[in-house]
């Protein structure tokens, strides 16, 4: 699903543990770093997207996160040409992002959780680590969406 402008409705997910680090997965064959994120199904309610991600990207279900916040308007990124999709009308990303507080135990992700798993590692990292890590187009969305969410983290501040 693609909007009038060419972007694709999404959710992104910042899933942090009792010691304040972020889940990080590795994209499946490739070596690219990146937050579980998806795009929102017709019909579909922005929570409903994250859970159902959140479960197919990493095998949690609802009883192991904790919704912290979620940014109030969409973020938006653009993919570069060569990334592109085939359909001439898709510029890139609209997504709202979640902070969910991780309350179940690491032995609950399960990357292998669906036949098209998305990530074939992960590892918790510092909250801000993914802002320099990510590929180059995402990094501003990210950059602003950890800007947004920080202030949800009673621990992290912006030195």
């Amino acid at each position: 699903m693609i909007d009038q402008d060419g972007y694709r409705p999404n959710v992104g997910i910042v899933l942090i543990n009792k010691d304040n680090l972020v889940f990080w997965g590795r994209r499946k064959g490739e070596y690219s770093w990146q937050f579980p994120q998806g795009g929102l199904a017709e019909n579909e309610s922005l929570d409903e997207c994250m859970y159902r991600e959140l479960n197919e990207e990493l095998g949690l279900l609802p009883e192991h996160v904790k919704i912290v916040a979620k940014t109030q308007d969409w973020l938006y990124y653009n993919v570069p040409g060569n990334w592109n999709k085939q359909n001439s009308n898709y510029r890139g990303q609209k997504q709202v992002w979640y902070l969910l507080q991780f309350v179940g135990y690491d032995h609950h992700i399960n990357l292998r959780n669906v036949e098209e798993q998305e990530f074939d590692a992960w590892r918790w990292i510092n909250f801000w680590e993914p802002i320099d890590m990510v590929v180059k187009f995402k990094q501003d969305v990210y950059k602003r969406a950890l800007n947004y969410l920080s202030k949800h983290v009673g621990k992290y501040n912006n030195e």
